[in-house]
């Protein structure tokens, strides 16, 4: 289980800090649907360092395991969050984007609780 859990996790942490990098550094696949959301520009950095730091804490949570817990949770909101925001906007194609990312943060969890 312990091997799965690092796997995972450093998987997770790097995809969703891709994903914060690409929020940082403005990439369009990113920004188009913020803009559709009608999410402000003023939020972009704030929601880029909130994933960048969740995927770090996913990595920290290797060492110091209530930071890791506390990272994947904060993760699993912020997903919850963007897939409601896709839906009230009624951009149910785009939708189930959030959960790609949701849901490696939330097996990052389940494995470290299962330690």
């Amino acid at each position: 289980m312990n091997v799965a859990y690092y796997i995972v996790g450093v998987l997770a942490a790097l995809w969703i800090g891709f994903s914060g990098y690409s929020l940082f550094s403005q990439q369009q696949f990113v920004v188009e649907p913020l803009e559709q959301y009608g999410v402000p520009r003023a939020w972009w950095n704030w929601l880029a360092m909130a994933k960048s730091a969740g995927a770090l804490g996913l990595v920290v949570g290797f060492f110091v395991p209530v930071i890791g817990v506390a990272a994947a949770v904060g993760l699993i909101l912020y997903f919850v969050g963007a897939s409601a925001t896709a839906i009230r906007a009624r951009s149910y194609q785009t939708a189930v984007f959030p959960v790609l990312y949701l849901v490696p943060a939330a097996a990052t969890l389940a494995l470290q609780l299962a330690r």
